[in-house]
C-alpha cells in the first residue's frame, strides 16, 4: 500500500512539474523563428512569421501542443531545426 501511495505521489508530481516546463518550449521556438526571419522579405520568412504569430496566439490560449506544432512548421519553412 505504501508503495502505491509513493508511486501515485511521484506520478502526480511529475505531471505538475513537467507540464509547465513543456509550456515554455513555445516561446523559445517563436523567438528562434523571429530571429531567423529578421528583416527578410521573402515568401518563406513571411509565412514563418505568420506561423510564429499563430503559435503565439495558441500559446496564450494554453494550447501548447498546437502552438509547438505551428512553431515547428514555421521553423521548417526557414530550414531550421528545433533545438
Amino acid at each position: 500500500m505504501k508503495r502505491l501511495v509513493v508511486t501515485t505521489v511521484v506520478g502526480i508530481s511529475m505531471l505538475v512539474f513537467v507540464g509547465p516546463a513543456l509550456a515554455f518550449q513555445c516561446p523559445k521556438l517563436i523567438t528562434q523563428i523571429n530571429n531567423a526571419a529578421g528583416n527578410r522579405f521573402d515568401n518563406a520568412s513571411y509565412a514563418a512569421k505568420q506561423k510564429a504569430a499563430e503559435a503565439q496566439k495558441l500559446h496564450a490560449e494554453g494550447k501548447h501542443a498546437e502552438s509547438e506544432a505551428a512553431a515547428k512548421a514555421g521553423m521548417e519553412l526557414l530550414g531550421l531545426k528545433a533545438s
